[in-house]
């Protein structure tokens, strides 16, 4: 079978281990973590244009390396052939390999702050994307300096409290080897939590649902199959998606 794969860059390694090891023909196009940054709507109208833009005729599926991403797939709507996706809030149910392994280290390690191969290398929006991005537009980036510099020293803090430190609510690193990458990933890694004196572990990865993704293995437990005409739906429930019937918004 011929597989489109419509990826995040956060995969890139991933990705294409488990394609160098499918007994199928699979494209890869990925597309900049970046997209996730930007402001409602943006990312599933960019996504869905890459989608249109995918020839007819030649693919039995396209493949999407995604999961709901703050709804950034909702609405997307498969066209001439079906569109196949894991059942995942975020990236992080792929890297663990199931939903259920996921939640069960969320709800007793609260305050983590996930880190692979791809985020260590990938995990910054550049160029276009990060003028976009509703960080910059609302001035989440900004340092300290800066914010005392527009602001005054009084208000600097408060404001840099507010709306710029994302990670305030962390105080733990997970390193998520996933087998694919070079051992001084996790090294980098251990540095990034010594740098904020946070805790670190690291948690195995597991590859299950990226090589079943790739290797045409989509049990509905596990993944969503959107048929030509249908949409994506955030469902609100553990199966985290559904689809559209034609015209329903």
């Amino acid at each position: 079978m011929n597989f489109k794969l419509i990826s995040c860059e956060i995969f890139y390694r991933e990705m294409c281990a488990a394609v160098a090891h499918s007994p199928h023909r699979v494209d890869i196009e990925f597309l900049p973590k970046g997209l996730h940054d930007l402001p409602p709507g943006e990312m599933p109208s960019r996504v869905q244009a890459v989608i249109d833009a995918v020839p007819e005729g030649i693919y039995d599926a396209i493949l999407l390396g995604y999961g709901l991403c703050n709804n950034g797939l909702a609405g997307i709507a498969a066209r001439h052939c079906p569109l196949i996706l894991p059942r995942a809030h975020d990236c992080i149910t792929l890297f663990l390999g199931s939903r259920q392994r996921y939640r069960d280290y969320f709800d007793t390690h609260p305050g983590t702050y996930f880190l692979t191969s791809g985020w260590i290398e990938r995990g910054e929006s550049t160029g276009d994307l990060a003028d976009l991005s509703v960080q910059q537009q609302l001035g989440m980036n900004l340092s300290m300096q800066e914010l005392v510099e527009q602001y005054g020293e009084d208000n600097a803090e408060y404001l840099y409290e507010t709306l710029c430190n994302g990670t305030k609510n962390y105080a733990r690193f997970a390193y998520i080897p996933m087998g694919v990458e070079p051992d001084s990933m996790e090294q980098t890694a251990r540095e990034k939590a010594n740098e904020r004196n946070w805790e670190f572990e690291t948690v195995p990865g597991d590859m299950t649902l990226i090589e079943k993704l790739v290797n045409g293995e989509w049990p509905n437990e596990d993944f969503l199959t959107v048929s030509p005409g249908h949409s994506i739906k955030a469902s609100y429930t553990d199966q985290i998606f559904k689809t559209t019937e034609p015209g329903e918004k």
